[in-house]
């Protein structure tokens, strides 16, 4: 983008934060509306620039989160500067190298990639829990319903909708039953960690933490619905992770339950964005995000939800990647 080309607002901005002149580079963007540029300097120097447009977004729940983790030692980017009401904000560049791009290059490395990453959650629900609201019930079943209301109306299906929500209440109860609260950052991803020149993990897109249960963001890590995580990889790191904690012995059907909870809710954000949104590159994810789901629905734990997948989905869109 040349420098005449940019939004006139978006130039006050910047020159008003000391960026005079600056070359703006958009880069990819996300499932949302929000947009990134790459702000670069003559001399060389560099920022992110996130533009959240009011009204669809709001940049302030990421600059909170932004105080929170950096305030606690994580590696959240630096705000250089900020003007709320019109959605902008302009961060430390972590560069280019996102944990997934590097490990397609770098696969030897995946293990200890991993490790740190894994690492950084376990420091993460050792830290008091952040500013955030409750990751309640109400909550956890309107993401689940993403999967009835867009995946299967996609397909044709009329299903028991009575029974999905009384499956889903049943199997997440126990999930708000006496666990720690933690800061749940719900994008924990290969494509929202960067890793950094000084060997540390950068971390991205949290602006909708909440506080929950520590098992979603694991799950999130390990069950990548971009990445292809090994299955003996995934039960690595969840033994390490248990064992830096100290996890009890109902947590890996915490782990199962919030696992298919995402993971359906996934499916449904999906397909979502094809049918509502046009952007159907999404729908190439969706057996990855199926295959996980299958293997959360074998956990015991899930016995209520699995009974409803089988009576209601048949087996041949079980692994389907878009409308019918």
């Amino acid at each position: 983008m040349t420098k005449d080309a940019v939004v006139p607002q978006i130039r006050a901005f910047l020159n008003a934060s000391g960026w005079h002149n600056a070359q703006v580079q958009p880069l990819a963007g996300d499932a949302s509306f929000r947009r990134y540029f790459r702000i670069r300097r003559d001399n060389g120097a560099t920022a992110m620039l996130m533009d959240a447009p009011p009204p669809q977004e709001d940049p302030q729940p990421f600059l909170t989160a932004c105080d929170y983790l950096a305030g606690h030692g994580f590696r959240a980017p630096r705000v250089l500067a900020t003007d709320v009401a019109a959605g902008l904000a302009l961060l430390e560049d972590f560069g280019d190298r996102r944990m997934r791009d590097h490990l397609d290059e770098n696969l030897d490395e995946e293990e200890a990639i991993y490790r740190e990453a894994v690492g950084v959650l376990a420091r993460l629900h050792q830290t008091p829990a952040g500013p955030f609201d409750a990751y309640d019930l109400n909550e956890y079943l309107r993401e689940a319903k993403l999967f009835a209301e867009w995946f299967c109306v996609s397909q044709g299906l009329s299903v028991d909708d009575a029974g999905f929500e009384a499956a889903w209440r049943a199997v997440l109860a126990p999930v708000l039953e006496g666990s720690s609260r933690v800061t749940v950052l719900r994008d924990y991803h290969a494509e929202n960690i960067m890793l950094l020149d000084d060997g540390g993990q950068g971390l991205l897109d949290f602006q909708d933490a909440l506080i929950g249960h520590p098992a979603y963001d694991l799950v999130s890590l390990l069950q990548d619905a971009r990445r292809d995580v090994p299955v003996p990889l995934e039960q690595a790191m969840l033994s390490n992770y248990e064992t830096l904690v100290g996890a009890g012995e109902d947590f890996r059907a915490d782990y199962a339950r919030l696992g298919a909870q995402r993971n359906a809710k996934i499916i449904g954000i999906f397909t979502r964005l094809s049918l509502r949104d046009g952007k159907h590159r999404y729908l190439d994810l969706v057996p990855r995000v199926w295959a996980a789901l299958e293997r959360d629905l074998r956990h015991p734990a899930l016995d209520p939800v699995a009974r409803w997948f089988d009576a209601n989905i048949p087996a041949h869109l079980r692994m389907a990647a878009g409308p019918a």
